[in-house]
């Protein structure tokens, strides 16, 4: 006997949400599939909240930070990275969450969920073209930076320990990565 998994879209997702039957559940939507999210401990969501205010404060007016907020993805996905660089679209955003032509970049700090992020993230946000996917090991203490979207995955792959790192959206901003990762 084989399972069948019912798929979710978007619309139904939305409507469960504004219907009250996931408040109080911390999940997101990825390729359909309703997904509990992992419990965020002390060092995650310090580094998470250190690294939004030191973008904040690099890209000034040239980009918004949004921290642990929705993305909508045509991949039947609304995942919510710790962080995504996103255009500055103000009052846009009370009507939808950023869609990937919106986003410049997105920032995934991983522990407990460090195989999601590297193997299933990683697809997801490769098939909606995602210019840019940055992922912060806390285990091994490296960022893993993911770029060139092509067919449903990243054609570049590297880590880095050290040094600062350019956005493509932003190849005159230099990020330490000394700063990421502390």
């Amino acid at each position: 006997m084989s399972l069948t998994i019912a798929k979710w879209t978007l619309d139904e997702y939305h409507q469960m949400i504004a219907a009250g039957i996931l408040d109080n559940r911390h999940v997101e939507l990825l390729q359909g599939e309703i997904v509990e999210m992992s419990p965020e401990g002390e060092p995650h969501a310090n580094k998470r909240i250190k690294t939004g205010e030191y973008l904040s404060q690099l890209l000034g007016n040239r980009a918004q930070v949004r921290p642990a907020a929705p993305i909508t993805l045509p991949n039947r996905s609304e995942p919510e990275p710790d962080i995504a660089v996103v255009q500055r679209l103000d009052d846009e955003y009370d009507q939808h969450h950023p869609y990937p032509e919106n986003i410049f970049w997105v920032i995934e700090y991983s522990h407990t969920s460090l195989s999601k992020d590297l193997e299933i993230k990683t697809k997801i946000y490769a098939e909606a073209g995602i210019l840019e996917y940055w992922v912060v090991d806390l285990t091994e203490n490296k960022l893993i930076v993911f770029r060139e979207p092509i067919n449903g995955d990243y054609q570049s792959r590297q880590e880095f320990t050290q040094d600062e790192i350019r956005p493509v959206a932003f190849p005159d901003l230099a990020i330490s990565i000394e700063k990421l990762l502390r």
